[in-house]
């Protein structure tokens, strides 16, 4: 079993040994998942660059918290959506590989639709 697999499968457990999961729909997950991520934003707000990338030891942690908080929230609704997880997010590679062509975009930080050749959405 997988450490995905096995996230998820305590997180089921998590929430029925609360009766929670008569909360966790996937409106309510999404909506709690956009408020983990602003908390994770919030850190960095007034960060510089260089702060940014070598945050204190403390702010390292905090940091750390929001993104497993983040990362819990997506596994429960992915779960209660049936998506699995590792398949979407390679799917998603591949597309972004063939949206972004190495060649094309190195060094840009446009989006895929700012370029004139760009191959749609299939």
């Amino acid at each position: 079993m997988s450490d995905l697999e096995q996230l998820k499968q305590a997180l089921r457990q998590f929430a029925r040994e609360r009766d929670w999961d008569q909360f966790h729909s996937p409106k309510n997950l999404a909506m709690a998942l956009t408020v983990e991520v602003a908390e994770l934003a919030e850190i960095f707000q007034w960060m510089s660059e260089p702060q940014s990338q070598a945050p204190d030891a403390a702010t390292l942690d905090h940091i750390a918290e929001e993104i497993a908080d983040i990362q819990l929230y997506l596994i429960r609704l992915a779960d209660k959506l049936d998506i699995d997880i590792v398949s979407a997010a390679q799917q998603k590679f591949v597309k972004n590989e063939r949206r972004y062509p190495a060649e094309r975009v190195r060094g840009s930080a446009r989006k895929y639709t700012a370029y004139t050749e760009h191959q749609e959405d299939q």
